[in-house]
C-alpha cells in the first residue's frame, strides 16, 4: 500500500522536474501570485487544469467584470465577516486603490459606477486577462494547460498530463485551486480530497453568493425573468438590505438575494419590505383610499404604486391578503418562502475550504514548509461588489511575495 500522501495509486517513477517555482492553478490569485514571482526576477511555472487560463474570470466578466468597491477600508473589510482580521494585511496591502492602479498598470482604465462598483472601461475580462498574461510572458511565466494536480507524493507534486503523470519538486509552490462552484469552469473542488489524506483540516463547502429555489404556483410563470426594484430584504433579525434580484424560473436570483446567502443557508427566515422609503401608516393611509370598481391588484398597484414584479411577489406570498393595517404591515414586511439555496455548483462562490489554522501569517502551510495557499481555496467568504476578486489577488500577491522572501532565504 502506498504511503505517498494524497495518492492512491503509485506515483511514476521517473524523475521529478525540479523547478524555482510552481503556481498550481491559472486563476486570479494563481496569476497574481506569479506575476509577484516574476516581479522579483524568479522563473515561475504555472499548472493549469484546463485547457485555458481563468475560465472563471472571463466568464465573470461578460456581464461586466467587477474588479473591486470604492468604499471606505473599515466598511470594505467588514464584508468579510470573522475572516477579515486574517486578511486585514493583505487588503491592508493590496486593497481597492490598489487593485484600481495595477488595471490601470496592465492599460486598462477603471470607473466607479453609482454604487461604488469599479469596471474597467472596456467592461470585459478578455482585454485585461492578455494584457496580464503578456505581462507573466514577459517576465518569463511558463503556462503549462491541461496539468491537473493529483496531490503529493513526499515532497513532489503529482500531475496528470496529457503526456502522462508528472512529477515536479519545486523551491516554492503556491496552491491557488479556486473553490467548489461552476465545476464546468474549473472549480471542482476535487483538491480537496488530497489535502485531507494529507491531513490538512478543511472546513465542509457551502454554497455562498446563490439563488434561492422557489415553487412557483403557475400564475408566477408570465412574471419570470422581471426584475425586483425598490424592495429592501432581510435575513431573520438581520439588518435590512436594499439590493435587485430576479424572478426566474427556479426561484430568485441577483445581488440582493446573494448578500443574505450565509444567514438564508443557514435558515434563516427571508422577509421583503415592497415599500422600504414608506411608512406603515403612509401605507394603511392610501389603502383606506376608496377603489370604487377597481380590483385589488389595480386599487394596490394605483394606491401604493406597485410595478408588476412587486405586486406578483405579494398575490404569490401574501395571499390570502387581509384587510386595513394588517395588509399594510404584510406589505412592510412579506414573508417569502423558499426551498434553500440553490446547488453549490450554481453558486458564484462558496463558503468553506482550507482553514486558517492551517497556516502562518505568510499563508504558508506550516505542515509542509515552503507550500503555500491563496485565494477562494481559502475559508472565507464575501458578497458580490468586488469582494471576492479584490481577495483572491490580495491572497495570491501575498503569498506569492512571501515565496520570493523564502527563496531568498
Amino acid at each position: 500500500m502506498s504511503d505517498r500522501a494524497g495518492m492512491q495509486d503509485a506515483a511514476p517513477e521517473q524523475a521529478a522536474e525540479r523547478l524555482p517555482a510552481l503556481v498550481v492553478g491559472a486563476g486570479p490569485a494563481g496569476l497574481m501570485a506569479a506575476e509577484a514571482l516574476g516581479a522579483a526576477g524568479v522563473p515561475v511555472v504555472i499548472a493549469e487544469a484546463l485547457a485555458a487560463p481563468a475560465r472563471k474570470f472571463l466568464m465573470a466578466g461578460k456581464s461586466g467584470l467587477n474588479l473591486t468597491k470604492a468604499e471606505l477600508f473599515e466598511p470594505f473589510l467588514a464584508a468579510y465577516a470573522e475572516a477579515g482580521p486574517r486578511l486585514r494585511p493583505m487588503l491592508e496591502a493590496f486593497g481597492p486603490d490598489e487593485v484600481c492602479r495595477w488595471a490601470e498598470g496592465l492599460g486598462q482604465p477603471v470607473f466607479a459606477g453609482s454604487t461604488g462598483r469599479v469596471f474597467p472601461t472596456a467592461m470585459k475580462a478578455s482585454p485585461l486577462l492578455r494584457a496580464w498574461l503578456g505581462r507573466l510572458a514577459g517576465q518569463g511565466a511558463q503556462l503549462r494547460r491541461r496539468w491537473r494536480w493529483a496531490g503529493w507524493d513526499q515532497d513532489t507534486s503529482v500531475f496528470e498530463t496529457p503526456e502522462g503523470p508528472r512529477r515536479v519538486a519545486a523551491g516554492v509552490t503556491i496552491l491557488a485551486f479556486g473553490g467548489a462552484s461552476w465545476a464546468r469552469l474549473g472549480s471542482t473542488g476535487a483538491w480537496a480530497g488530497p489535502l485531507i489524506q494529507a491531513g490538512l483540516p478543511l472546513a465542509p463547502f457551502a454554497p455562498a453568493n446563490v439563488g434561492l429555489k422557489v415553487d412557483w404556483s403557475g400564475p408566477m410563470a408570465r412574471h419570470f425573468g422581471l426584475p425586483v426594484k425598490g424592495v429592501a430584504l432581510r435575513a431573520g433579525a438581520g439588518p435590512w438590505h436594499r439590493g435587485e434580484f430576479v424572478i426566474s424560473a427556479r426561484g430568485l436570483e441577483g445581488g440582493g438575494i446573494y448578500a443574505l446567502s450565509r444567514p438564508l443557508r443557514d435558515g434563516a427566515p427571508l422577509v421583503a419590505d415592497l415599500l422600504p422609503d414608506r411608512t406603515p401608516d403612509w401605507v394603511a393611509d392610501r389603502l383606506s383610499r376608496p377603489r370604487g370598481k377597481a380590483s385589488l391588484s389595480n386599487h394596490l398597484r394605483k394606491a401604493l404604486g406597485l410595478d408588476p414584479a412587486r405586486l406578483a411577489l405579494l398575490m404569490e406570498f401574501g395571499r390570502p391578503l387581509p384587510e386595513g393595517p394588517a395588509l399594510a404591515a404584510r406589505i412592510k414586511a412579506l414573508p417569502i418562502a423558499h426551498a434553500g439555496p440553490r446547488s453549490i455548483d450554481e453558486a458564484i462562490s462558496t463558503a468553506g475550504g482550507l482553514m486558517w489554522e492551517a497556516l502562518d501569517p505568510d499563508l504558508m502551510l506550516t505542515a509542509r514548509p515552503g507550500t503555500f495557499a491563496a485565494g477562494e481555496m481559502l475559508d472565507w467568504e464575501a458578497p458580490t461588489g468586488g469582494y471576492l476578486l479584490t481577495a483572491c489577488l490580495a491572497t495570491g500577491r501575498w503569498a506569492g511575495q512571501a515565496a520570493v522572501r523564502r527563496l531568498a532565504r
